[in-house]
C-alpha cells in the first residue's frame, strides 16, 4: 500500500508519540505491550512495538478499535484498564489513548496491553503463603491491650469527627488525660502504641501527656 504523505504537524506528532512509546516500553517492561497505530494507515497501521507480548509486527492492520476511531472522530479518546485477550488466550489489561491532529481527526493511537496472568499467579501465590491455618490456636504477637488501646484512640477521634493522625495538639493532650483516667497508660508499652497509632514521636507523646 503506497502511503500518503504526512503533513508536517502529522509527522512531529506520530514522531513524538513514537518517544513516548519507546519511554514507556522501557519502564514497563517485560509485563506490558506499548503499541503506536497509524490510524491514517489502516491496513498496516502498526508503526511501533515494543516488548511484544501479541506477536504482531510492524505493518499490521489496526484493530476493531482504531476502526471505530477511523470512523468516528467522536469516538472517545481514552479507554482505560479494558479487559482483552491475547492471541494465545492469556488475559491482558489494555489502555488505548487516541490521539488527533489540530482538526480533531484521530491520526494515531497509542496503546498498552498488560499480561496479567503473571500478577494473578503471583496474588495467588501471595495470598496462599499469607492464610494461616485455622487449627484452633489464637496468639498475637504484640503486647497485652494494645489493640484495646487503639480501639480506644479510634472512639475518641471518631467523637471529634476526625481520624487519630489529624488530632490537634489540644486534642491530643485531652485523650491523654482521657487514656491516663480509665488506666490505658497502666498498659505496657502504651505510650510507643499511642505515638504509633496517632503518627507522632514518644516524645510528643510524652509531652502531651504532661
Amino acid at each position: 500500500m503506497t502511503r500518503r504523505k504526512l503533513t508536517r504537524e502529522q509527522q512531529t506528532i506520530l514522531d513524538q508519540v513514537k518517544h513516548i512509546a519507546a519511554g514507556l516500553g522501557e519502564t514497563l517492561a517485560p509485563f506490558t505491550e506499548v503499541v503506536v497505530h497509524d490510524l491514517r494507515h489502516p491496513k498496516n497501521a502498526i508503526l511501533a512495538i515494543h516488548n511484544n507480548l501479541s506477536g504482531r509486527q510492524i505493518g499490521d492492520p489496526a484493530t476493531e478499535l482504531g476502526l471505530a476511531r477511523i470512523a468516528d472522530a467522536q469516538y472517545p479518546q481514552v479507554l482505560a484498564n479494558y479487559a482483552n485477550r491475547f492471541a494465545d488466550g492469556r488475559q491482558a489489561k489494555s489502555t488505548s489513548i487516541g490521539i488527533k491532529d489540530s482538526d480533531g481527526h484521530y491520526i494515531a493511537a497509542l496503546c498498552l496491553n498488560v499480561d496479567v496472568t503473571l500478577f494473578r499467579g503471583m496474588a495467588n501465590m501471595l495470598e496462599q503463603f499469607s492464610a494461616p491455618k485455622t487449627d484452633g490456636v489464637d496468639e498475637s504477637l504484640e503486647h497485652s491491650g494494645a489493640q484495646s488501646l487503639r480501639e480506644r484512640i479510634d472512639r475518641f477521634a471518631v467523637a471529634l469527627a476526625t481520624t487519630p493522625q489529624a488530632l490537634r495538639t489540644d486534642q491530643r493532650r485531652a485523650l491523654m488525660q482521657a487514656l491516663r483516667e480509665e488506666g490505658y497508660l497502666d498498659l505496657r508499652r502504651s505510650m510507643e502504641t499511642v505515638a504509633q497509632h496517632l503518627g507522632v514521636s514518644r516524645a510528643t507523646v510524652y509531652n502531651d501527656a504532661r
